[in-house]
């Protein structure tokens, strides 16, 4: 593929380990998250330098917060020895500084409808960023902004659409109502205001310079599935992954089913047949829509693909969001020494490719294999070894321990859970073995509104009728509801035998009362009704989405340690063997930061001294993209167990790494594989169920299922036992001779690391994320 790459393109080109292109758009993959937002910003500012009174839109949201970082930073250093440097070092030496106040700004998309003065609009956001943040002129911006959308008789949307809802069927049927026609008189108001912001795109050439992200379905601006090639800008509804995705800034799902987008089109990105389309995209999570949207051909399924039109588009990837590629794949077993991992891999992939049993491939198949037929000293033995490796592996993760000291970590509450619950529930059967659970965050932003309103209420309701007795205790308010927190566990847990709802309910109940007296240091039965009155009134006026003050915030969080806890209940833990360490980077959530030594490190190093774990588990994501949360808890993990290992023999501590719902390890490159009983399916389904309380109607469902997130973890885990049980094939399974083979249905893959070997991968990953011009 010839490719223009542009001064600054190249370099990185040339960096990336992916130097044969053969997609259908051409891509540059990079090592990290932070690198890609620095070759965005650098490719921002070279086209700008040509193109200083261009046309351009810009990214909102997650992604595009280290663009917008390097972007300031490299003008803000523009001249100086910083950013002399890191100009030649990008080929961009001689290039003048731009200036971009001449630009002309597009937003590309926003829900509707919704305030711009929200801070979950988009709007607001570009507004903020780009407009304010960047100084371009707002007068030669257009904006998708809620509030100036012009409908019949000069109305508000809030009072068109009150519950901020909008049925589309009015487009084609009668209205039945006067709302209903003001309604439908709206709807084709907001059309053709779409048609005009659309011709007002186009009058200005359209669009020259356009970056942005893509959905976990392909979806680009909102652009979702099925979008057309050539529409334009209009009102439409989004799917199931995009309301998942959004979910989050809108303040639930719930939210987010129901909120209508406007969006430009696909045609208005190819209008401009000069237009410099980029998309950027990080984490072996989107790696299978990156791959069907570069090497298939023009497809509505995937919007990406549209693109191909344009010879200036571009995909910029780190390596995990390109690992699915063809190239990335023949990059992998080309380079550096064949080792025993590529024959696993491949072997396993071929079972897949030709859909044959393991003990049923033989040489010939191997031999017509592309990466088979490249494994060294191929003979008709080779699948038998495959097929040993796979099985000393789940050796392991059968194996019983004892006498050990579990430190198990989380970034998230269920983290732990949906990663290696039948491991952890395995562990707990050992009388002599010690379980500690340690969660680094508070999980606070996972509690809806309107959750913690109706807990308020049922609260409210239940002292109001006497039966809450412990708030009647004299010395409850003074230093009472301190103690015996394991007594609300006990009690929920004890209906949830008897399955009484209501006396499940007042136990969380209990609980939050605990939490408010905390927090809020209330003194008297009169004060806490008070309290709880006040946040009522700052819940009811609050949007959906809205950020909370910092005591509900904490109050969200006590909500999640309790689910928590009552998790690890369920096989005996108690409460004083669960920790929340509530570490400080998730209150100042900057992105790149680095762990600090004193809110960060020292909190999991005291605790490491009190509990000298002999085994210590962690979430291990790929190359620090998303959740960003995780890769942050992992370098403070290894910070203090660096620490640590200064001043305790670790020679026999070893580390599991483990991966859930967001990203999944393959067999080749773990040491144990965990098999899981249909039993402990159902376990994990129903404890979720029962504790995590705030889950149970999955207001923040993965894109990868609607639903909780237990049945993806077990969807998850039974896809992997399909995998392995196409290696070994159906017989070992149902023949074998131990009882847990044998009501195997799912399959957990986990590392195991010495200390030696986790904090090499983790200064390996910290290399790839930091050090750069920030």
């Amino acid at each position: 593929m010839q490719i223009n790459f542009t001064k600054a393109e190249q370099v990185f080109f040339n960096e990336s380990r992916l130097q044969n292109i053969s997609t259908r758009i051409p891509y540059i993959a990079v090592d990290s998250f932070p690198k890609l937002g620095l070759l965005s910003a650098l490719s921002f500012l070279e086209w700008v330098s040509e193109n200083p009174r261009g046309v351009i839109s810009l990214p909102t949201g997650k992604t595009a917060e280290y663009f917008i970082q390097f972007t300031h930073n490299l003008l803000d250093n523009w001249n100086n020895n910083q950013g002399i440097e890191i100009r030649e070092k990008y080929g961009l030496k001689d290039l003048k500084k731009p200036v971009l106040s001449e630009l002309q700004f597009v937003q590309s998309g926003d829900f509707y409808p919704i305030s711009s003065q929200q801070h979950n609009s988009l709007c607001y956001y570009v507004t903020k960023k780009y407009i304010e943040g960047f100084g371009l002129d707002i007068n030669k911006a257009l904006l998708i902004n809620s509030d100036k959308i012009p409908l019949p008789g000069n109305k508000h949307f809030s009072e068109v659409f009150p519950d901020n809802k909008i049925d589309l069927s009015l487009r084609y049927r009668e209205a039945k109502s006067q709302m209903e026609q003001l309604q439908k008189d709206s709807i084709f108001k907001i059309d053709e205001w779409c048609t005009e912001y659309e011709n007002s795109i186009r009058e200005k050439g359209g669009i020259g310079f356009f970056l942005g992200g893509i959905g976990p379905d392909g979806h680009i601006a909102f652009n979702t599935r099925g979008s057309l090639h050539f529409s334009a800008t209009r009102l439409t509804r989004t799917n199931f992954e995009t309301q998942a995705v959004t979910a989050t800034d809108l303040g639930g799902i719930e939210v987010s089913r129901n909120r209508l987008v406007i969006t430009i089109g696909l045609g208005t990105l190819i209008y401009n047949p000069d237009n410099k389309v980029i998309i950027f995209a990080a984490g072996e999570a989107i790696a299978d829509t990156i791959k069907n949207s570069l090497e298939r051909e023009p497809t509505v399924i995937y919007p990406g693909t549209s693109f191909q039109k344009l010879k200036n588009s571009r995909f910029y990837l780190t390596e995990g969001a390109a690992v699915m590629l063809e190239d990335a794949i023949e990059n992998y077993y080309n380079t550096g020494p064949w080792t025993h991992q590529k024959t696993e891999r491949a072997v396993i992939e071929l079972c897949k490719k030709i859909n044959k049993f393991g003990a049923n491939l033989d040489i010939e198949d191997l031999k017509a294999d592309k990466y088979c037929s490249r494994i060294p000293g191929l003979n008709e033995n080779t699948v038998q070894s495959v097929m040993d490796s796979i099985l000393a592996k789940i050796n392991r993760g059968i194996k019983k321990e004892s006498n050990q000291v579990y430190y198990h970590t989380g970034p998230h509450h269920d983290d732990i859970m949906l990663g290696i619950m039948p491991l952890t529930n395995r562990q707990s059967r050992e009388s002599s073995n010690q379980l500690h659970f340690s969660v680094m965050t508070s999980g606070y932003t996972a509690v809806t509104n309107s959750f913690l309103y109706d807990l308020l209420i049922d609260t409210k309701n239940l002292i109001n009728s006497n039966q809450i007795q412990m708030i009647d205790y004299p010395d409850f308010f003074n230093d009472g509801f301190r103690y015996k927190w394991d007594k609300d566990i006990y009690h929920y847990l004890d209906n949830v035998a008897a399955q009484n709802e209501e006396e499940k309910r007042r136990g969380v109940c209990h609980r939050l009362i605990r939490a408010l007296v905390l927090i809020w240091k209330i003194k008297n039965k009169s004060d806490l009704t008070d309290v709880i009155y006040e946040v009522l009134t700052s819940l009811k006026n609050s949007y959906d989405g809205s950020k909370n003050p910092p005591k509900i915030q904490k109050l969200k969080g006590m909500i999640r340690e309790f689910e928590e806890e009552l998790v690890w209940a369920h096989y005996g833990i108690q409460v004083k063997n669960i920790h929340h360490l509530h570490l400080g980077f998730y209150q100042n959530n900057v992105m790149g930061s680095q762990p600090d030594m004193e809110t960060d490190v020292i909190p999991i190093l005291e605790e490491l001294r009190k509990y000298k774990p002999t085994r210590l588990s962690l979430a291990m994501d790929p190359q620090g993209s998303g959740p960003d949360t995780h890769y942050k808890v992992l370098q403070s993990m290894a910070r203090a167990v660096e620490e640590w290992d200064k001043e305790e023999d670790l020679s026999k501590l070893r580390i599991t790494g483990y991966r859930n719902v967001w990203f999944r390890y393959n067999p080749w490159e773990v040491e144990i594989i965990v098999p899981v009983s249909l039993n402990s399916l159902a376990t994990l389904n129903r404890s979720f169920s029962e504790c995590y309380v705030t889950q149970v109607n999955a207001s923040f469902p993965s894109y990868q299922l609607d639903g909780k997130f237990s049945d993806l973890t077990q969807k998850i885990w039974f896809e992997q036992h399909k995998q392995i049980q196409l290696l070994l094939g159906k017989n070992f399974f149902y023949q074998n001779n131990l009882p847990l083979l044998r009501a195997t249905h799912g399959m957990i893959y986990v590392r195991e690391l010495t200390v030696k070997q986790f904090l090499e991968e983790a200064s390996k990953l910290g290399k790839s994320v930091e050090g750069f011009f920030i």
